[in-house]
């Protein structure tokens, strides 16, 4: 055994020192120690010899080296020491048979506590050390730490290594619900688990036995079609998603098979470790890391937009160690081993090493490339699989949405739970009953009901056991009374609900031409809950503007350009004029065609007049950072020359297309040069100039900046920077400020016109502190650690100082179109709205105003930090009594709205609360105060809002009202807020697509939102609310038949009808118009419900499915089926039945009263549907044909088959008068009290739908102020927002005594 002795120093500089782990005294507790070695690892547990609390930790031990990577403790064994200092350790001694001293690399060290009597917890890493080592052989050991344990050796997949060690995800991906295996049995716990069907399978394995008072075949048939039914559904749409899956398994790529020869192979044939070769527009099959590419420099350009929707291209670089290996034949020798982080679903993130000829490299996701992004620009590349199948990030990321249920959905199931209460009461009190009467059959001699036997019965008649025939009786009750319980009303709901979905989809009227994109339902369990929206949570940038921006001004040298005027100036010149004084042909008059991204006008810098200008140099120095500080990518078309730029947002995009119109025109990009063409003042001439790219400080959300390091043509290097006000100019150098106070005039004056802004400044670098900083950013950029991050920013935010301001950029997100309209028509339908939106509370008011949101003579309530107390406190830097103070004035800001808003009732209020105080508003203690203050104003407004708490507000709000809450949006900050609310709606706009992936239904502009709540939303509630009640009063109707015909006949379990009769009811009869009703039903047309948007409170008061109207309709079904029974009982029973003097008996007696029911639940579909279709009419009338056409079939089999059937319509039924006429005289008889009910309601106390029935009818739907007035008498709540608030209100500033 070579010994390879090593001391161990630790220091306290550690992120987890040995102070703050406070090590057990027991000496059993270790130390994990991890080194790294190039292309070899090798670990160890040590156990320290002493608690220390100051200097050196640990005492020297000496670990063996047994060239296999075994390590272990062993005492008395000559050491190799190191150095203290811990920036440069150096080995002091030399270890035996190991040859020169080599670059070791790191070493990690991982403390381990005990966690109770076996179990060991690791902490967190500390941090990489360099040292130096002596020659190592690779054994194997993957990292150990915690998230970064993955190790992939490439191009080895046929070898010993890979299969020994690999036991990886192969590349299959399988995203069915179900298997051919596991199909049947978890489709039948799904179906089961509702406990109506889980009912029904028990009557249907109790019909088995003698207890059953139908055939046992009847009973289960209904059963099996119902679950049937819905078990195929499951399995069609299973079986869609199994194509799709079998569609993208079987693509091909081609794949290494050694000796620099690639073979075309199937995706799922893939393994880790595998190189591939991914060719110009294929999609990768697994993540890769990318190797090399067409490109000399190893670079590539790829499309994420099936990861995140962004049609932006992203660029992509190999490391410089394999950018050379750019040929198959050059595979055949490669071999390198990657350790990197486990599988996980941040698509942003990686973190891993190659080691590579014997050295090892830090990756980053700049080599990464995702699954199912796709090849773009680039001719090939090579890869090496990282992550396969259901390891994939893009896979990580396909979790199911949060499982939502509908209230009505809900109360349904209440409604379900109540009629078994009700069905267990029948049964019960009826075998009390049935056991009492049954005790008193036999006395003595005499036998009350001697047709039973009660003298020689079994025991279900039996008087001397009474109670057990009662407990008996129950059971058959129970099975019998099961009738009330609609078995086809959840398969017929997901029926509706799916065709409902397709009217959606299909709808042209929610179809934007310009992005090709209709709307899409992405699940079919909410469509009802589109009809009962109470408040609104609206994202604003993308979502009520377009998020197409456009350069419009700019400040440059403390002087203003641009001479555009952005829509929210022209609301604001409205509103304080009255009117509308720019006239834009005078700006188109002298305009160039329009370019996307450029709306930018003044004449004194445009067409290079820039150089006449005083300040001509900083002009030319803003525009120069513009066309460099970005990562665009510039595409040149060959045939034209026309460049058009892939950025990575729009408002990228933008500066660079405002520079290249301002004559900087950036036209070529490498990984180490940016070039641009720009006009020389000196020559006057345009010339080329390259600048050296030697950094990129990238933009996130924590920095709100961004920039770059570049080395001009002169050899100066510059840091250029670009980022946002509240960042920017605290990072200025003294003599930088030159022009700041002009340009935060301008950034104020740009954000009260609705505008974007962002700062721009630069600085000159020496070349020693670019040095020192690109050591330490490279170090931090090559950390294998979680803090990888953290440790970038602390080293850009030593370089980002002493900056020289340029000036400023204005960006105009416009307004969406119809974006007014539209809040105007959901305001009339009393829909509250909320803006939720991370922009500045300037810029957010303005475009409340631009959208109508706010008005003139709206008060507002503004909740902010900014009081002189506050700033003091900040000032201070008293954390603590920062939070005191902040919150003590968010609470008494509130107290002082709700105030105001209690004293002056009939004010519109609009509440405006930026992100300091909102956090502070979100406390448990105080946000119930908040939600009061919030609801009793007409709209609010939330700005800087991170999207924590967009979700939060939006759980507020759903919970503290109780009602219906619909979030939408279109960025990936959205995506909390979208899954938190009741319905997310998702808008499939520039941001990418992670909203619509977390929405519930994705629709391309936010406009559409008035026609999807409005009509779709309004029909789709007012459908299911009155399927579900007319389901619950058609088997109402049908049990309360059977319930008193087995009252009737001493609860002796005697039902009325045919077993056959009885399965059919739900299935066949009366199940088709009710899903006629639930699909094409309307009470209005779609341009009524837009003209009348009051018809929505319906959905809102949920009018139709409240307990009331639910409860009147049972009580209907009751009333009908007792003037059935009665009727048909008292016509039949005395008289004789035909010309021959025969009497009906119980097979007549069942089926006219069955043909009754029948008349009378069709007949009342009839009567309470608003639309009529062909489709409506055949199911309606079909229904009763049908019922006729299976008596014919069914009475024609044998008596054994038919049984009490048995030609009963043809020889009995038919030739009789009176049938047809008790048939007649029921159905009149039991629609009575319904239609007059009806006819009273429309006349005196008409709902939202009868008022518009009366408009229609009083021939005033097409007289506009007739409208109004319907629309100010019936609103909800007073219309407060929106362009009709604002005609109310010009109204009434000419007649304060109008009415509102």
């Amino acid at each position: 055994m070579t010994q390879l002795p090593v001391a161990l120093l630790c220091s306290y500089s550690w992120t987890w020192s040995w102070g703050s782990v406070q090590w057990p005294r027991q000496r059993q507790d270790f130390c994990r120690v991890i080194f790294f070695s190039g292309s070899a690892t090798f670990t160890t547990r040590i156990r320290p010899m002493a608690r220390t609390i100051s200097g050196l930790a640990c005492p020297a031990l000496s670990i063996p080296y047994t060239g296999a990577g075994l390590w272990s403790p062993k005492p008395n064994t000559p050491t190799v020491g190191f150095n203290q200092n811990m920036a440069n350790l150096t080995p002091t001694g030399q270890p035996p048979n190991t040859g020169a001293a080599q670059s070791f690399g790191s070493v990690m060290v991982i403390p381990e506590m005990k966690m109770g009597k076996d179990r060991r917890k690791k902490m967190h890493l500390s941090k990489m050390y360099s040292i130096r080592r002596s020659g190592f052989e690779e054994d194997h050991s993957q990292i150990g730490g915690p998230g970064f344990s993955r190790v992939v050796y490439c191009n080895e997949t046929g070898g010993l290594e890979a299969n020994k060690f690999q036991n990886y995800a192969d590349n299959y991906v399988r995203l069915t619900k179900y298997t051919p295996v596991t199909f049947l049995p978890k489709s039948l716990f799904e179906q089961f688990r509702r406990v109506a069907n889980f009912y029904f399978l028990v009557t249907g394995i109790l019909a088995f036995t003698p207890l059953a008072p139908y055939s046992a075949v009847s009973a289960i048939l209904p059963l099996v079609v119902v679950i049937g039914a819905t078990m195929v559904k499951e399995g069609i749409e299973d079986w869609q998603r199994q194509q799709q899956d079998h569609e993208v398994n079987n693509r091909k790529v081609k794949v290494h098979r050694g000796g620099g020869v690639f073979e075309t192979s199937q995706w799922k044939k893939l393994k880790v470790g595998d190189i591939v070769k991914v060719e110009k527009d294929e999609f990768f099959p697994a993540d890769l890391l990318l190797l090399s590419s067409s490109y000399d420099d190893a670079i590539c350009y790829v499309e994420t937009m099936n990861l995140d929707g962004e049609t932006n291209l992203k660029l992509k670089q190999s490391l410089d160690v394999t950018s050379s290996i750019n040929e198959d034949s050059k595979f055949s020798n490669f071999k390198a081993t990657i350790r990197c982080e486990d599988p996980n679903a941040s698509l942003y993130t990686f973190v891993g090493t190659m080691n590579f000829q014997d050295q090892r490299y830090a990756l980053s996701p700049q080599q990464l490339l995702l699954r199912d992004s796709k090849l773009r620009n680039t001719d090939y590349i090579y890869g090496t699989v990282i992550f396969t199948g259901h390891d994939t990030k893009v896979i990580q990321n396909s979790t199911d949405p949060p499982s939502k249920r509908s209230r009505i959905e809900r109360r349904m199931d209440n409604i379900i739970y109540f009629l078994f209460f009700i069905l267990f009461l029948m049964a019960f009190f009826g075998s009390i009953y049935f056991g009492i009467v049954t005790k008193d059959d036999l006395d003595g001699d005499r036998m009350k009901r001697w047709y039973l036997r009660p003298d020689d019965s079994d025991i279900f008649f039996d008087p001397k056991r009474a109670p057990m025939a009662g407990v008996y009786h129950f059971l058959t009750a129970v099975m019998l009374y099961s009738y009330l319980i609609p078995i086809s009303l959840y398969v017929s709901i997901e029926v509706v609900k799916v065709l409902q979905t397709i009217f959606i989809n299909k709808d042209v009227h929610m179809y934007d031409e310009e992005s090709d994109k209709p709307a899409h339902a992405r699940t079919s369990n909410l469509t009802e809950e589109l009809g009962q929206i109470d408040t609104i949570l609206s994202d604003k940038t993308g979502t009520l503007t377009c998020n197409s921006m456009e350069f419009i001004k700019c400040s440059v040298a403390g002087t203003a350009y641009g001479r555009r005027v952005t829509e929210v100036e022209r609301a604001m010149a409205k509103r304080i004029k009255g009117e509308d004084h720019f006239d834009e042909n005078d700006i188109d008059s002298y305009s160039h065609p329009s370019v996307k991204g450029y709306k930018f006008e003044d004449e004194r810098i445009t067409h290079g007049r820039w150089v006449n200008e005083p300040h001509s140099d900083v002009i030319q120095k803003f525009f120069r950072l513009l066309a460099i500080c970005h990562t665009a990518i510039p595409d040149v078309d060959e045939e034209t020359g026309k460049v058009t730029y892939e950025a990575e947002s729009p408002d990228e995009s933008s500066f660079v297309i405002a520079a290249t119109e301002l004559g900087f025109e950036f036209y070529k990009r490498t990984q180490t040069s940016v070039s641009f063409m720009e006009f020389d003042p000196k020559s006057k001439k345009h010339v080329e100039r390259s600048y050296e790219l030697l950094n990129i400080l990238e933009f996130n959300s924590t920095r709100k900046r961004m920039s770059v390091i570049v080395r001009d043509g002169e050899g100066k290097l510059l840091l250029l920077c670009k980022g946002a006000d509240s960042v920017m100019f605290e990072r200025l150098s003294k003599k930088g400020r030159q022009f700041e106070e002009k340009t935060r005039d301008h950034v104020h004056e740009y954000a009260d016109a609705g505008l974007r802004t962002l700062i721009l400044a630069y600085r000159e670098l020496n070349e020693e502190e670019y040095e020192e900083f690109n050591e330490k950013f490279t170090e931090a950029k090559n950390a294998v650690s979680a803090d990888r991050d953290d440790m970038i920013s602390e080293v850009t935010d030593e370089i980002e100082k002493d900056l020289i301001l340029l000036g400023a950029t204005a960006i105009e997100d416009k307004l969406q179109k119809g974006v007014p309209e539209t809040i105007d028509k959901l305001a009339q339908a009393g829909i509250k709205i909320w803006v939720l939106t991370g922009d500045k509370m300037e810029t957010a008011i303005n475009i409340g105003f631009a959208c109508s949101l706010l008005r003139q003579g709206m008060k507002q309530i503004v909740i902010t930090l900014e009081s002189p107390e506050i700033v003091a406190a900040e000032k201070a830097g008293d954390k603590n009594n920062i939070a005191k103070v902040s919150k003590n004035s968010v609470q008494k800001q509130i107290s002082a709205g709700k105030a105001q808003i209690n004293a002056s009732k009939s004010e519109a209020y609009a509440l405006i609360i930026d992100g300091k105080s909102l956090a502070y508003a979100l406390n448990d203690d105080t946000k119930n105060e908040f939600l009061e203050l919030a609801v009793g104003c007409a709209s609010v407004i939330c700005c800087r809002s991170s999207p924590k708490q967009k979700a939060l507000v939006t759980r507020l709000v759903k919970e503290g009202t109780g009602k219906t809450t619909l979030a939408i949006g279109d960025g990936a900050n959205d995506v909390g807020m979208l899954q938190e609310a009741d319905i997310g709606i998702g808008i499939s706009g520039v941001e990418g697509m992670q909203a619509v992936m977390s929405s519930d239904i994705a629709i391309a502009q936010f406009r559409f939102l008035e026609r999807l709540l409005l009509v779709h939303g309004h029909w789709s509630y007012r459908r299911i609310s009155s399927m579900i009640t007319y389901f619950f009063y058609k088997n109402i109707v049908f049990g309360t038949t059977v319930f008193l015909y087995e009252a009737h006949a001493s609860f002796s379990g005697q039902p009325a009808y045919n077993d056959w009769y009885l399965s059919l009811y739900n299935v066949f009869f009366t199940s088709l118009p009710v899903i006629a009703l639930g699909v094409f039903d309307q009470d209005v047309s779609a341009r009524l419900c837009l003209k009348f948007p009051f018809l929505y409170q319906e959905g809102v008061q949920n009018t139709l499915f409240r307990w009331r109207r639910i409860f009147s309709w049972m009580l209907n079904g009751l009333f009908s089926g007792i003037i059935i029974f009665f009727l048909c009982m008292n016509s039949l029973n005395p008289e004789s039945y035909d010309k021959n003097g025969k009497t009906a008996g119980m097979e007549i007696m069942g089926a006219t009263m069955y043909s009754c029911v029948v008349w009378v639940v069709n007949c009342q579909m009839a009567l309470a549907v608003s639309y009529f279709t062909l489709i409506q009419h055949i199911f309606i009338w079909g229904g009763i044909l049908l019922w006729y056409l299976f008596l014919l079939a069914y009475g024609a089999l044998p008596a054994s088959v038919s049984t009490t059937a048995y030609k009963v319509f043809t020889e009995t039924l038919a030739p009789a008068p009176s049938y047809w006429l008790v048939t007649l005289f029921v159905v009149i008889a039991s629609l009575i009290p319904y239609f007059c009910f009806k006819a009273v309601q429309m006349r005196f106390f008409p709902g939202y739908h009868g008022i518009v029935q009366w408009v229609r009818h009083e021939g005033q739907g097409n007289d506009p102020e007739y409208d109004i007035n319907m629309v100010r008498q019936r609103s909800i709540r007073t219309t407060t927002i929106g362009l009709t608030a604002r005609s109310i209100a010009r109204d009434h500033s000419f007649d304060p005594h109008l009415e509102r």
